[in-house]
């Protein structure tokens, strides 16, 4: 078998309204689908983390540098592939872009590899410790309104996503320090004893502004506190952890097993965020798990983007080994953005209707099981929303 095609899909559409987080405000929901193709007629489906512009880069990479690299390759030969393309972009990059791009490839041989073996992707990792996963939903994005609105909005919309049914709720924060207290202690009210909430910074605050809210939220007694500091703060990461009783997450924005392995010896998370499209696919996100449970480390992955994002992660959820064991161990859940994603909801031949298992199930989603990831998207679809370049 040979790979004789790459195409990357870079869709868009325009958002029914504006959402923000702590970096910027967008209108635009976008996703970078990769299509890899054999000679024998078997189509792989991966997907590449980068919104907006960023895909378009990426596309550019996927198409122009990494299919000329691996044109006529077993595609069955993963690792092999992902080693000469890492090899060959190390010289510019072993971060970033290169690697953002480099997953998508990578998912996609995943998916072929299920197919030709005629099994579902977790089976091939070496099958599901968990059948069903727990799913929490994130919302109460920022918007250009007053705080007093985002607090009246976050507090309703917290307990909305609880009674959606998902056992668990994010918040977004990014309004100053004094400000994202009280709509912090606004999402505690809306969710009372029903379920946990987390904060969600996405590395907005100096060291002393996340120790400030950081120490509100240990009274509030929210479950985690995700990217409170820059991702290349070790020092502060490793301070916070050591000085809150909040967890401290984060990862989502590191690459690769050096990046990580950084981040572990550093003892600076509680809980680990790896990215599966952005730190080089499914390849190198099984060492990055293995680094992770080596240090103890609980793992909750970051899930971005589409319905090929959201079913790859639920096979790795699923294949995720129990840490550290026992009778009722210690559970992963699945990341589920509550806004309007046509790209999640709507993709696939066969949706795959997280809202409704989430509602029917109390708060459980299946995973699939159909061959490699399990999922195939409408082309149909694909043409429809995408960018014209």
């Amino acid at each position: 078998m040979k790979i004789t095609k790459i195409t990357s899909h870079v869709l868009q559409y325009d958002l029914p309204e504006e959402l923000g987080y702590s970096q910027q405000y967008y209108a635009k929901r976008s996703a970078h689908i990769v299509e890899v193709e054999t000679d024998e007629g078997i189509t792989g489906w991966g997907e590449c983390f980068g919104p907006g512009n960023v895909a378009i880069a990426n596309k550019g990479i996927v198409e122009k540098v990494i299919q000329p690299m691996i044109l006529g390759d077993d595609p069955l030969d993963r690792d092999v592939i992902w080693h000469k393309v890492y090899n060959l972009l190390r010289d510019h990059g072993q971060k970033g872009m290169p690697l953002q791009s480099l997953s998508g490839v990578d998912i996609a041989l995943w998916d072929i590899a299920g197919k030709v073996a005629g099994l579902p992707l977790h089976k091939l990792i070496g099958g599901a410790h968990r059948t069903k996963v727990k799913a929490y939903g994130y919302g109460m994005m920022l918007k250009r309104e007053s705080v007093d609105d985002h607090v009246a909005r976050f507090k309703d919309e917290a307990a909305e996503i609880l009674d959606m049914g998902f056992v668990a709720t994010k918040m977004k924060v990014g309004l100053g320090p004094k400000n994202d207290v009280r709509a912090c202690e606004a999402v505690a009210a809306g969710v009372s004893d029903r379920g946990q909430f987390m904060v969600d910074a996405n590395h907005c605050y100096t060291t002393s502004d996340a120790f400030y809210v950081g120490r509100a939220l240990d009274e509030m007694g929210a479950y985690w506190f995700e990217e409170p500091v820059a991702p290349e703060d070790l020092d502060g990461y490793r301070e916070l952890r050591a000085a809150l009783s909040v967890n401290i997450s984060g990862g989502e924005a590191e690459f690769n097993r050096w990046g990580w392995r950084q981040i572990l010896e550093n003892r600076g998370l509680d809980i680990a965020q790896p990215e599966v499209c952005a730190l080089g696919g499914i390849t190198e996100y099984l060492r990055v798990l293995a680094l992770c449970h080596a240090h103890f480390t609980p793992v909750i992955n970051h899930v971005w983007g589409s319905a090929v994002a959201v079913a790859t992660n639920l096979h790795l959820l699923a294949a995720m080994p129990p840490l550290p064991g026992g009778l009722n161990p210690w559970e992963p859940m699945l990341e589920f953005d509550t806004t309007d994603n046509k790209f999640r909801d709507q993709l696939l031949r066969e949706p795959l209707d997280i809202q409704g298992q989430v509602k029917s199930g109390d708060g459980l989603v299946s995973v699939p099981t159909g061959n490699g990831i399990g999922v195939e998207p409408d082309r149909d679809f694909l043409r429809a929303y995408a960018i014209d370049l």
